[in-house]
């Protein structure tokens, strides 16, 4: 899959929009982009993370549902100036951890997913998402432009990983045409969430599942690709 934006975007959900938007723009201090309404009554936050995208997403009027959490467990942030790693937490328990530039091989962003099985997983990354493994010792990394993804083993991994709830949900990578990147994953074998479908004149997204069931949103967005067509 060939990457439009070289950084893959995290995305969360919270109920609790106020003191997670002050950890972290103030306590971890990512820039603020803007704010983009989704929908009508849903909102999301959107913060730079070395050249990723942070996506705070909160519902106006509606709680999220009190479902388990997916498989994304942890954001890595490289960070100059620092000796040593600095582990955190966000109010909604969210982990997060910065890092010396280079250590562990994460040298922009990581994130860390925690998979039932490493092979299917090793075997969907390669194939339906086409990235480039690397050594970890850990389980399988993956490196999707800058960006490092770390699979690692846990029985406790969802088996069905559902969209709605609080925490981290999805991560999304931006391509030059989704229609293209999607019939790609579905013929590897990956499951679909979401056709594509075009969202006014901002991108066209669509959304495939892992073997999990963890979400992925792929968008071909006009202001970094210039057409939707």
């Amino acid at each position: 899959m060939e990457l439009a934006k070289p950084r893959v975007d995290i995305g969360l959900a919270t109920d609790n929009l106020e003191a997670m938007l002050a950890f972290w723009q103030v306590e971890v201090g990512l820039p603020f982009d803007h704010l983009l309404k989704i929908r009508r009554g849903q909102n999301q936050h959107r913060h730079d993370v070395n050249g990723s995208v942070l996506k705070i997403n909160n519902n106006i009027e509606t709680a999220q549902p009190a479902t388990p959490p997916s498989g994304y467990r942890e954001l890595i942030i490289a960070r100059p100036g620092i000796a040593e790693p600095r582990p955190l937490a966000d109010p909604d328990g969210n982990r997060v951890t910065l890092v010396p530039p280079g250590l562990g091989g994460v040298t922009q962003v990581g994130i860390r997913l925690e998979v039932r099985d490493i092979e299917t997983h090793r075997a969907f990354y390669r194939d339906a998402l086409g990235f480039q493994e690397e050594p970890y010792a850990g389980g399988a990394a993956f490196r999707a432009g800058e960006t490092l993804i770390l699979l690692e083993p846990s029985a406790d991994a969802p088996s069905d990983a559902q969209m709605p709830g609080t925490g981290w949900r999805y991560i999304t990578f931006q391509v030059f045409n989704a229609d293209e990147a999607h019939a790609r994953v579905l013929a590897a074998g990956g499951r679909e969430a979401m056709p594509p479908t075009t969202l006014g004149t901002t991108a066209r997204i669509s959304m495939v599942r892992d073997p999990d069931g963890n979400w992925i949103e792929l968008s071909q967005r006009a202001s970094i690709v210039g057409s939707l067509s």
